[in-house]
C-alpha cells in the first residue's frame, strides 16, 4: 500500500505546568511538576518505549522542562548529603523529624489529601484508611496534639506511591515491596522512595529526547513562560472574536512585541539546551493565536503551529466560507509560510472527559472507529490529517491505572491499522515543499484571533477578575519598563527581573481566576500570582503597591475534571 493510501493521524501530548517558586523564593508553592513528572510522563513515554510503531508529537513548556530539571538537582545533591529540598512535600517524606506545631501538621495532612479520591486513595487499602483517619482529623482540629510522627510519614509515602505511573507501580520491585508492607515505613524506607522519585524525575527528559532521536515523537514547544502571546501584542484582539468584551481599562500591553519575541527566543534556547535540537513545531499557549502570533513563529524559524478547529470555523465564517468547514487539513494564512494543524474537538474531549469511565479496549476501538469515519470521508485527499491535541497529564487521573489500558491499547492498535498511519507534524511539513503550490482551499486570508478553547480569549480575559488581574500585571510592566529606561539594575538583576516577568505573564494565572472554578485552586493561583508581581517588584528594588495584598478571585465552582482541562467547543 503507497504511503498516499493512509490517513495520517496526529497525537499530540501537552506537558506544561507554570512556575511554581518565584524567583526570590525558598521553596515551591505547588508539587504539580514533580507529581505529574513521576506519573503522567514517565508513563507517556514508557509506554511509547513499549510499542515501538506508535508515533506522536510532545510538546513541552520551557518552564517546566527547568523545573523538572531543578527537583532532580535538588533532591540528588539531598541525598548526597550536599543540599535541602526546596519542596515541603517531599523535604517531609525524608525528614528525621516532622514540625511540631499544629498548623503545620494540618497542613501536611491536607496536602497529602490531594489526589482523586476513586483512582488514586480508595484503589490502595492503606491509602484509603489513612485518608479516613486524616479527614477525621482535619474535622477535630482539636485533636492534632495527638497526631503521631508515623501516622504523617505513612500518609506521605502513600500520597507519593498513589502518585507513581503505572508502568513505575509494574516494574519497580523495590516500590511492590512498599506497597506490600503497607505502614510503618522507616526513615530508611522513605529515603529510597525518594531515591526512586529522584530517578524518575531525573529519566523524564532524557526519555524523551531518546524516543525523539530515535524517530518516534516529534518534540515541540511553547513560549517560554506560557505567555497568550497575541493578548501580549494586541490586547484588543481578543474582540475579534467577541466583539462586545470587556477588556482591561489599559488599551495595549506595554512592549508586547517584543517580550513575545523574548518568550519565543528564550523558549527556543531553554529548549535546545534539553533535547540538543531547535524545534519546528510550536503548540502557542493555549493554541492562542492571531495573524501576528503566526508572523512572529514563522520568523521565527517554526514551520507548523497548531490551534483548536473554532478558530478555523471563525476564520472560514469571516471569510464568507461557512459551508467550507472540514478541520482535517493543514492551513496558511496569506502571506505568511507556516502550516497550521486544527485540533478534531470531538475526539480530543473524548479523551479527555468521555472515556476515562470505559474499558480501555472498548475506549480505543471507538476512538479509532471514529478516525475511521474520518478517513473515509476524507477520501484520498493528498493534505487530509486528523489531529487530535490535548494535555498530556491531567486526564490520566480520572482513568483506571492512569490511562495504561486505553493508552496501550490505542497506541497499538493505531500502529498496526491497515489504513490510519501515526506521524508526526513535523513530518507532514518535510514531506511537502516548504512552498507549496497555493491551493486556495486550503488559504485563508486571516485568522481570527482565539485559542483552542472556544475559539475565543474568554478563558483568560474578559471578566472582572481577569482583566483586574491583567490590570495588576501591566502596572507592573509600565514599572518594569521605567527602571529598565533607568538604567539602575546591574547587567544580573535585569536579567532576573526579565525571567521573574516571564513568569507573572504566565496563562495560568488568569486561567484560574473566576467564579466557576473551585474555591481551593483559585485561591492556590491567584496567591502565586500575586507572589509572582511581589518578586518581580522586589527584583526591580520596588516597593510592591497595597494593591497585591489584595484578593483578585474567590472561586466557588465546581468545574468538570476539577478545572484542570476544559472542552474545546461550548457544545
Amino acid at each position: 500500500m503507497s504511503a498516499e493510501s493512509f490517513t495520517p493521524v496526529v497525537l499530540m501530548w501537552h506537558m506544561h505546568q507554570p512556575h511554581y517558586r518565584p524567583l526570590n523564593a525558598s521553596a515551591f508553592r505547588q508539587p504539580w511538576s514533580y507529581l505529574h513528572a513521576i506519573k503522567d510522563y514517565v508513563d507517556m513515554a514508557a509506554i511509547l518505549e513499549q510499542t515501538p510503531g506508535a508515533r506522536s508529537v510532545v510538546n513541552f513548556a520551557p518552564v517546566l522542562l527547568e523545573q523538572i530539571d531543578a527537583y532532580g538537582e535538588q533532591i540528588e545533591s539531598f541525598l548526597a548529603g550536599n543540599g535541602e529540598i526546596a519542596d515541603p512535600l517531599l523535604a517531609a517524606l525524608a525528614s528525621e523529624q516532622l514540625p511540631s506545631d499544629g498548623e503545620s501538621r494540618l497542613l501536611l495532612t491536607s496536602q497529602s489529601l490531594r489526589a482523586n479520591e476513586q483512582r488514586l486513595i480508595q484503589r490502595f487499602a492503606p491509602f484509603g484508611q489513612l485518608a479516613a483517619l486524616a479527614r477525621h482529623l482535619l474535622a477535630h482540629p482539636g485533636q492534632v496534639g495527638y497526631l503521631h510522627d508515623q501516622f504523617l510519614w505513612d500518609l506521605l509515602v502513600w500520597y507519593h506511591l498513589a502518585w507513581l505511573g503505572e508502568t513505575v507501580r509494574r516494574g519497580d520491585s523495590r516500590i511492590t515491596a512498599l506497597m506490600e508492607q503497607g505502614n510503618h515505613y522507616s526513615l530508611a524506607q522513605r529515603r529510597l522512595l525518594l531515591s526512586i522519585i529522584g530517578e524518575l524525575v531525573q529519566s523524564v527528559i532524557p526519555r524523551y529526547r531518546a524516543l525523539a532521536e530515535g524517530g518516534q515523537i516529534e518534540l515541540a514547544m511553547s513560549p517560554y513562560g506560557h505567555p497568550i502571546l497575541p493578548l501580549l501584542l494586541d490586547i484588543d484582539s481578543a474582540r475579534e472574536a467577541m466583539p462586545t468584551a470587556t477588556l482591561p481599562t489599559a488599551d495595549h500591553y506595554p512592549g508586547g512585541a517584543e517580550r513575545a519575541r523574548w518568550h519565543l527566543r528564550h523558549g527556543i534556547e531553554t529548549f535546545s539546551r534539553y533535547f540538543g535540537m531547535i524545534p519546528i513545531g510550536c503548540w502557542p499557549s493555549e493554541g492562542a493565536v492571531s495573524d501576528a502570533t503566526l508572523q512572529l513563529l514563522a520568523a521565527a524559524g517554526f514551520r507548523w503551529a497548531a490551534t483548536g478547529e473554532s478558530v478555523l470555523r471563525h476564520s472560514l465564517t469571516a471569510a464568507g466560507r461557512m459551508g467550507d468547514a472540514c478541520i482535517h487539513h493543514p492551513y496558511r494564512v496569506d502571506g505568511i509560510d507556516i502550516a497550521c494543524f486544527f485540533r478534531d474537538d470531538q475526539l480530543s474531549d473524548a479523551i479527555g472527559f468521555k472515556y476515562a469511565n470505559w474499558h480501555g479496549d472498548d475506549a480505543a476501538a471507538d476512538l479509532v472507529q471514529h478516525l475511521e469515519n474520518i478517513a473515509a470521508a476524507c477520501g484520498n485527499d493528498p493534505s487530509r490529517v486528523i489531529s487530535i491535541i490535548l494535555d498530556g497529564e491531567n486526564a490520566w487521573e480520572y482513568y483506571p491505572n492512569n490511562g495504561y489500558y486505553f493508552l496501550t491499547a490505542l497506541y497499538q492498535k493505531l500502529a498496526q491499522h491497515p489504513t490510519l498511519r501515526l506521524t508526526t507534524f513535523g513530518n507532514l511539513v518535510k514531506n511537502r515543499p516548504k512552498r507549496p503550490p497555493p491551493d486556495r482551499s486550503l488559504q485563508l486570508p486571516s485568522l481570527v484571533a482565539g485559542s483552542w478553547v472556544y475559539g475565543t480569549f474568554s478563558t483568560w480575559i474578559g471578566s472582572p477578575d481577569k482583566n483586574r488581574g491583567w490590570e495588576l500585571l501591566i502596572e507592573a510592566k509600565q514599572q518594569f519598563d521605567r527602571v529598565i529606561a533607568a538604567g539602575t539594575l546591574s547587567a544580573e538583576q535585569q536579567q532576573a527581573a526579565e525571567q521573574q516577568l516571564a513568569l507573572c505573564e504566565g496563562s495560568d494565572w488568569f486561567w484560574w481566576f473566576g467564579d466557576y472554578n473551585s474555591a481551593e485552586s483559585v485561591s492556590d493561583f491567584e496567591r502565586l500570582f500575586r507572589e509572582h508581581l511581589v518578586s518581580l517588584y522586589q527584583t526591580l528594588m520596588i516597593e510592591p503597591p497595597q494593591s497585591l495584598t489584595q484578593v483578585i478571585s474567590k472561586g466557588g465552582g465546581a468545574p468538570e475534571q476539577g478545572g484542570t482541562m476544559r472542552r474545546g467547543s461550548e457544545t
